[in-house]
């Protein structure tokens, strides 16, 4: 069974960067096949590993809908489902990605991210790691997206909004019996140290940071030219706190 680490919190809190370096961390470090899972329907996870995706599955669900007659014969819906997924996987070394993307209608990901969680599912034995990007708030949680997580990362960005937005995320796990092992905050953007006024917000909320990630100018850089996060060098600021911590968690 695959150890599966989440990433989730405010629009705007830096998740999939962190969950880039994360992968950076695991890829690196040589300690197992990682599947990179972006459940943001506004998917841009490849683009900051540097690897391009032209199926997601809710585009393989919409086809699917259109092609269901041209089934070959002898296969049931489910195999061929589940083939046409599996097609939908984005192969790297060491590295593989799966995008839920778009649902059948306008804003809908309902069933896309039903779909996606039974999948990842069957293919968490293939993995040692499975790092997923949520998307933005807390829908992802009501629809049970984010279940069976070895470790939740719950991002803030430096303000107290994104603190109160944390203490909520943290509260609806709780309060859905979601199945996590271990939630930590990560306070990202951090211009030179936390602010006193953040400071006292978190303490408020009984909410203490595992970590504080730096403003990294190197990071701003990379995403600006679409430069893989993978390639960031080992100086970066952001690189070297998300390394120390996950020397600490794993």
């Amino acid at each position: 069974m695959s150890f599966c680490i989440a990433v989730a919190g405010k629009g705007g809190s830096g998740k999939t960067s962190i969950t880039s370096l994360i992968i950076r961390y695991l890829k690196k470090n040589g300690t197992g096949s990682i599947l990179a899972v972006d459940a943001d329907p506004n998917a841009n996870l490849g683009d900051s590993l540097g690897l391009s995706t032209k199926q997601t599955i809710g585009s393989v669900i919409g086809l699917f809908h259109e092609e269901k007659i041209n089934i070959p014969a002898g296969m049931t819906k489910e195999a061929y489902l589940e083939y046409k997924f599996n097609q939908a996987i984005v192969e790297s070394e060491g590295l593989d990605l799966i995008v839920m993307g778009r649902g059948e209608g306008p804003d809908c990901y309902c069933y896309p991210n039903l779909i996606l969680r039974e999948f990842t599912d069957t293919l968490s034995d293939n993995y040692t790691y499975i790092v997923m990007d949520n998307e933005a708030g807390m829908e992802h949680l009501s629809r049970r997206t984010t279940q069976n997580v070895d470790e939740l990362f719950i991002i803030s960005d430096h303000s107290v909004k994104g603190a109160r937005t944390v203490a909520r995320i943290r509260d609806l796990v709780s309060e859905l019996k979601l199945t996590v092992k271990r939630q930590s905050v990560i306070i990202n953007f951090v211009p030179t140290k936390l602010d006193s006024i953040i400071a006292e917000e978190l303490d408020r909320l009984g909410i203490e940071p595992i970590t504080i990630i730096p403003l990294d100018e190197e990071v701003y850089e990379y995403d600006l030219k679409l430069k893989p996060l993978l390639d960031l060098p080992d100086t970066s600021k952001a690189v070297r706190a998300i390394n120390e911590l996950m020397v600490k968690i794993l």
